[in-house]
């Protein structure tokens, strides 16, 4: 090329590669994560108020079905109703009902069982059904190796869900 300088094109890109490992941190996202752009799969409102961890949780299952990532959004879904559940017996300070001898928490199909189990509760129909299924495409995305969840997987569980966690929400007095 007529003009070029070989020294000035060495030093200008030594310039923009000192320019990017001095910016990296800069453009990695917060250590805490970031706000979910929107709300589709459980409207913040539903948690606000109760954990933060339970909020932060929301926004990591709504931002990764914005984005696509339908088994991260299966799978947060699923930790959401295991932490919901624990959270319930906690507050009612029943947690030794959920507890194996060890003093580990019992498996989420356990879990399920107990809380559907609690008679005072009456929960609906709808969550009922809602923790099964959530915790079941849940399990296929973290467990099933050739399983890839897709959006509709999510969209045929979301109203369930968002009943099943506004109904713990009530139940746990988390509100």
């Amino acid at each position: 090329m007529r003009g070029s300088n070989p020294e000035a094109a060495k030093a200008g890109l030594a310039f923009l590669k000192s320019l990017a490992a001095d910016t990296h941190e800069l453009r990695l996202p917060p250590e805490q994560g970031t706000v979910s752009p929107t709300q589709r799969v459980l409207p913040l409102s539903v948690v606000r108020g109760t954990r933060s961890y339970l909020e932060k949780l929301t926004h990591q299952i709504n931002g990764s079905y914005e984005y696509g990532w339908y088994d991260a959004c299966a799978v947060m879904m699923r930790r959401l109703i295991e932490s919901l559940i624990i959270e319930v017996f906690e507050e009612r300070q029943m947690a030794d009902k959920i507890q194996a001898a060890s003093g580990n928490f019992l498996p989420l199909d356990r879990l399920v069982g107990k809380v559907t189990g609690e008679p005072a509760w009456n929960l609906s129909r709808v969550t009922r059904r809602a923790l099964s299924d959530v915790k079941g495409l849940g399990d296929n995305s973290a467990h099933v190796r050739r399983f890839v969840a897709h959006r509709r997987d999510i969209d045929n569980v979301k109203t369930g869900f968002r009943t099943a966690v506004q109904e713990l929400v009530d139940v746990g007095g988390l509100g």
